[in-house]
């Protein structure tokens, strides 16, 4: 690194700037033009802007969710009846959807305290982990084997069965234990 600093190749910078030498006697146009937008357009849009908000929030809707009435089932629904079956499949649908949220919650609750206890998991977890049980058998109790193109029809024949083979099954017991 040398001793000195040479003059020439690195002159220092001047002390004090310079006054800037005006070639014109006109004014600056641009604080001109800006306080005409300022006053022509920005203030007149923003009060207006400030207006509709404050009749917005006499009068504010909260999109949460949407709530949905409820429909009757399918086997209120008269035969004929297209639309009924129509707004049952969907009411079908959103109530499948909600025990898919429900099965999801469950599941994530259940890591949480696997993560949260460790070793002594199943001990410590054991009321989540018999309610996830309960949720998962009622689950597949009532969509299991429907498919991707399950819906309410598909749905409630396949309680129809369910509950026949039941019948079935307690008739045998029955005839069993009186022999």
């Amino acid at each position: 690194m040398p001793e000195s600093v040479d003059r020439d190749v690195y002159p220092e910078p001047p002390r004090q700037t310079p006054a800037p030498n005006r070639q014109s006697s006109l004014p600056d146009p641009v604080p001109l033009v800006a306080s005409i937008f300022l006053y022509a357009i920005d203030k007149p849009v923003t009060a207006f802007h400030d207006w509709m908000e404050k009749q917005r929030e006499k009068r504010r809707i909260h999109y949460y969710h949407r709530e949905f009435r409820r429909v009757p089932d399918l086997t209120h629904c008269l035969e004929e009846d297209y639309v009924c079956h129509y707004e049952a499949n969907k009411q079908w649908k959103r109530d499948h959807l909600v025990d898919q949220e429900i099965v999801k919650i469950i599941r994530e609750r259940v890591a949480a305290c696997r993560t949260r206890e460790g070793e002594s998991a199943d001990q410590n977890c054991a009321p989540l982990l018999k309610q996830y049980a309960e949720v998962c058998k009622a689950y597949k109790a009532r969509y299991e084997d429907l498919g991707y193109y399950g819906g309410a029809r598909k749905c409630l024949m396949k309680q129809k069965e369910r509950m026949m083979e039941e019948r079935k099954a307690a008739a045998a017991q029955g005839k069993a234990e009186a022999e």
